[in-house]
């Protein structure tokens, strides 16, 4: 029998850095690329009541994707957003109890779990992860832009959401991965001398995601040749290579091989 895992996703906070359009299913395949079996899968959404009450497009909005999340077999936990005024300034302040209400289903879920999948850039998710770590059970984390170092750090595995083939959308007609598709990767090695460097992608999900070292067959991984020239106007080439620059990049086949071309930057840290 596979393992049982959790994923557990703060919808808002996903959506509002880097994670607009998000495909649930893709992140399901993901989760359980070794083939571990889901137990939970828990989505929290923060929503406005007052504006469901008025405005019908936000109100069909937020039903229809709880309900292709159920599709996916998703539990959505919604959640009314609070307003409260600042007495000394006049500001509104919002509030949502989502990540108490996140936090308490993780640690209390945790014991029936061997792997849990969180979606969050929270950095007050350092002691949930700890805590959930402390049962036994392996925490990835998954992210896009301003993620909190402390919470990448304390995760057992962090991947950039925008490496994973198909999680989020990607204009391109081929697939991912296809001789002239757009992907994303990261610049693990670059001479400075030289002028060029090598681009790593992510082909498949599997459990191998480890295996970094694209020559090896059981890789998930693979190389591309990547000149100075193609990397977009004014990027401070100095910070290459790097981990944590995500670039965007078109497949392109020449005489020499296989190249990246029409190199842009997307997120950084």
């Amino acid at each position: 029998m596979g393992n049982k895992i959790g994923i557990f996703v703060d919808a808002v906070n996903v959506t509002m850095n880097g994670g607009f359009g998000l495909r649930y299913d893709i992140l399901r395949k993901f989760a359980g690329r070794d083939g571990s079996i889901p137990s939970r899968m828990n989505v929290y959404l923060a929503y406005d009541q007052q504006r469901v009450e008025e405005d019908e497009s936000y109100r069909e909005k937020t039903e229809r994707f709880s309900e292709v999340l159920r599709d996916f077999e998703y539990k959505v936990i919604k959640r009314p957003m609070q307003y409260y005024e600042d007495e000394e300034t006049g500001e509104i302040i919002t509030k949502s109890t989502v990540d108490m209400d996140m936090a308490v289903d993780i640690v209390t879920q945790a014991d029936q779990l061997d792997k849990i999948v969180l979606l969050t850039n929270n950095g007050s998710y350092v002691s949930v992860v700890k805590a959930a770590q402390q049962k036994g059970t392996r925490v990835e984390l998954v992210g896009f832009d301003d993620m909190s170092p402390e919470l990448r750090k304390e995760a057992d595995m962090y991947i950039s959401g925008y490496l994973i083939p198909g999680l989020l959308p990607i204009e391109s007609p081929y697939g991912w991965g296809e001789i002239g598709s757009r992907v994303r990767g990261v610049c693990y090695d670059f001479a400075h001398n030289e002028g060029y460097g090598f681009l790593r992608y992510l082909v498949r999900l599997n459990e191998n995601l480890w295996i970094t070292d694209s020559r090896f067959d059981e890789s998930p991984y693979r190389t591309v040749f990547a000149h100075v020239s193609q990397f977009e106007e004014n990027l401070d080439t100095d910070f290459l290579p790097s981990r944590h620059l995500i670039f965007e990049f078109d497949l392109i086949e020449n005489d020499k091989g296989l190249v990246a071309e029409n190199i842009e930057l997307v997120s950084a840290p």
